[in-house]
């Protein structure tokens, strides 16, 4: 009973470390509510504060808990240390200029440019525009006097104060702590991602489009837990020797697994599978060349799936025992053609498959775990385990070479600049119009303004933030009026209820930004029945002054200093080209013999930029937009360079196998059969640049028919893997892929 109960634990753990990797969103809402019930506690008991002071109280510590975003907690301190004279400061100037019309909003004005553009400071700026902003906010929502001014100190003092004791005593996060925990779902993800695999082999002719779609889901799951992990590698890991292993590993694993998906789903078609089907949603489903499970062959496949499952999710004190060394010394024997089943060559390709997958598992136990039992190693094993420790030595004995530094753009180019700008021009715009709705409750408009334009860029994003913003708000003013009526005049229970969509609110917002906002209206429709303000009245006026925020945000976007979003993806896709050239110039030099280059880092960049890319292309990828040969063009585009990235990064991975492995060995000939590849990425890059450039996309011969015979009669490509030049293939196939839907000529040769 004692391991049943453990295993149902385990699978439960696993199950909140996939859903909400480094149980991020947990923790924001757990501070923030935990803040917020101490605030209250406080000065309910300890201070005799009224409901007003209650609210404001509860604000501010929900304001000076979300708004600190900085990783280590020293920095957290400084920042919540600098943000309370910010606060009080705020209040105090809201009360001075309440009753100044003009004043007032002019200085308001001033405030948002000021909090806008400190995001150019960093975490710290930004958060301290932040807590500037929304604690001026707050004052207008409950309407504080110069006589209530000590009160009001004393109620953001011990706000802020509780929001200190919960951060670092009650829910606290360390770097490593938070490292530790996206570990875990990155290993429940690869878990998850491998049970997709096992659907995939198991689905009938019927059910393999819906399995396919949760392969993708599981493919880009895992892939944004790589990427979280790589962005607090630096600060949760004690040396850079430690942080490149993790990284190594983690990729290494990501791109096995990956490849092993592609392998299974080419074993299950009638031909060789595209990598563009495992990145683009709604691509046609491969014609099933056989129902799963026929034969010998598919049953054994099946069960070392489920063997590679096990591998990869027993606990690491449950990981010794000769039962799973068995497990995994079999899975690695398929690294040697000898232990291969008799099988099709596309079934044994997916064996091979799954004993690089193994290889990648136990790596990256070790990285994450420490040490393994090798009591039990099998010859295949062992020499996976040197050839992991080869790796590792290898690792630990390079140095890290400085990057680039960035252009910084100056004046309006800059973007906090620019963004000022337009948040200054928007909420005139909202003031002025929100005044005209209400004298009262002007202030949503500009508020409204203001969020639409956080962590945007183009006029694009402004306008679709807006649309969720305001759906988000109609669906939570009904939301309002069903609570206000079943609470009344009950101020805990209304407390009680707040506290949890407050919960919910943080717990959904890197979900859902709609979800989002249909929390927050809820709440507030709780918050103006403890002000004694409410009435349906009032919400219906919060939808107006929504919409009117909203409206004045796209307007300034579009008429000040616009980004356009074809100006925003373009300048995104360069980005995403010129990394995609770093990366495969780097792995193919290193893999003809050149000197070793950060390939790792080269990787990281690329994924970033085309993460961008992604977050860029959503409103034309939304389903409100009525171009849908764009929006179409765009999803593909997107999935097109999600399979370079993928070539790439593997192509990566192979060069930086090859000084430890004997059987990855530098062909100089590569240098010549890639450069038709980069000379494409080039023309398309210019083509996105220049619409008018005379750049063509060039078509020719296979890659692996551009290796000429070597002159002492070795075979063509005999020194180097069949890898390597699949990888090439498809990378090739890709970028000329890339020439229609972006508008390139492709000129074939001796035309």
């Amino acid at each position: 009973m004692r391991a049943v109960g453990r295993s149902v634990r385990t699978r439960l753990r696993d199950r909140v470390a996939a859903s909400d990797p480094g149980l991020l969103r947990l923790t924001a809402g757990l501070r923030t509510v935990g803040a917020i019930a101490l605030a209250l506690a406080v000065l309910a008991l300890a201070v005799g504060a009224d409901v007003t002071h209650l609210v404001a109280g509860a604000m501010a510590a929900m304001v000076a808990t979300f708004a600190i975003r900085e990783k280590q907690p020293g920095r957290q301190a400084v920042t919540l240390a600098l943000g309370l004279p910010v606060a009080l400061a705020s209040v105090s100037l809201s009360a001075l200029l309440n009753s100044r019309v003009v004043v007032g909003d002019a200085f308001f004005v001033v405030l948002i440019f000021c909090a806008v553009y400190g995001r150019r400071f960093g975490d710290r700026g930004t958060a301290l525009g932040l807590i500037g902003f929304q604690v001026y906010f707050i004052s207008l929502f409950v309407g504080v006097k110069v006589s209530a001014l000590p009160a009001l100190w004393e109620a953001v003092a011990v706000a802020f104060a509780c929001s200190a004791v919960v951060r670092f005593a009650v829910v606290p996060a360390t770097p490593a702590g938070v490292l530790q925990r996206l570990r875990q779902a990155f290993r429940a993800r690869l878990g998850q991602l491998v049970s997709a695999q096992i659907e995939l082999l198991d689905a009938g002719p019927d059910e393999v489009g819906r399995a396919l779609a949760h392969l993708r889901d599981g493919t880009a799951r895992l892939h944004e837990t790589a990427l979280m992990i790589q962005s607090r590698l630096d600060e949760g890991t004690p040396d850079p020797a430690t942080a490149r292993l993790v990284q190594r590993r983690v990729a290494d694993a990501e791109i096995a697994a990956e490849r092993l998906g592609l392998l299974l789903l080419t074993a299950r078609s009638a031909e060789r599978a595209d990598t563009l089907t495992l990145h683009l949603p709604g691509a046609p489903v491969p014609a099933v060349r056989r129902p799963s499970g026929s034969g010998e062959a598919g049953a054994l496949l099946r069960r070392d799936l489920v063997a590679l499952r096990a591998l990869v999710m027993r606990p690491p004190a449950e990981a010794r025992g000769t039962a799973l060394s068995q497990l995994r010394n079999r899975l690695l024997g398929y690294r040697d053609e000898e232990n291969l089943p008799e099988a099709p060559p596309a079934v044994q390709d997916a064996f091979r498959g799954v004993g690089e997958t193994a290889r990648a598992v136990m790596g990256l136990r070790t990285a994450l775990d420490g040490p393994q039992d090798e009591s039990d190693d099998t010859p295949a094993t062992a020499r996976s385990r040197e050839e992991l420790d080869a790796e590792d030595a290898a690792i630990e004995a390079e140095a890290a070479e400085p990057g680039a530094e960035e252009e910084e753009q100056t004046g309006l180019r800059r973007p906090t600049t620019r963004a000022a700008v337009q948040v200054a021009v928007g909420s005139s715009l909202a003031i002025v119009g929100g005044e005209l709705l209400s004298s009262q409750r002007w202030y949503w408009a500009v508020l409204t303004c203001w969020i639409v334009f956080i962590n945007t860029t183009s006029t694009g994003e402004i306008l679709v933030k807006g649309y969720r913003r305001l759906l988000g708000t109609m669906l939570g003013v009904v939301a309002g009026i069903v609570l206000a009526g079943l609470v009344g005049n009950h101020t805990w229970t209304a407390f009680a209820l707040v506290l949890l969509l407050v919960f919910a609110m943080f717990y959904s917002a890197p979900l859902s930004y709609t979800l989002m906002s249909f929390f927050v209206t809820a709440m507030l429709g709780l918050l103006y029945t403890l002000l004694h303000t409410y009435s349906l009245a009032v919400l219906v006026l919060r939808i107006e002054e929504t919409a009117l925020g909203a409206a004045c945000g796209i307007i300034a976007a579009a008429l000040v200093l616009p980004i356009h979003t074809d100006r925003r993806t373009n300048e995104l896709l360069e980005t995403v080209l010129e990394r995609l050239t770093d990366v495969t110039e780097g792995a193919v030099d290193q893999l003809s013999g050149g000197y070793a280059a950060d390939l790792l880092d080269k990787a990281r960049d690329l994924d970033q930029a085309l993460g961008d890319l992604r977050a860029a292309t959503q409103p034309l990828t939304h389903p409100i937009t009525p171009l849908r040969a764009r929006r179409d063009s765009a999803r593909y585009v997107v999935a097109l360079l999600e399979t370079c990235a993928y070539h790439a990064r593997s192509l990566a991975a192979t060069a930086e196998l090859l000084p430890t492995h004997p059987s990855i060995a530098a062909d100089p000939r590569l240098r010549g059969a890639v450069r038709r590849t980069v000379r494409n990425i080039g023309a398309i890059s210019a083509r996105v640049a220049d619409e008018h450039a005379g750049t063509r996309v060039e078509t020719g011969p296979s890659i692996a028919s551009l290796l000429g015979h070597d002159t002492a009669g070795v075979p063509r490509y005999g020194r180097i893997t069949g890898r390597v030049l699949r990888h090439l293939e498809r990378l090739d196939e890709a970028v000329t892929g890339l020439a229609r839907p972006l508008d390139v000529p492709v000129e074939a040769p001796g035309s």
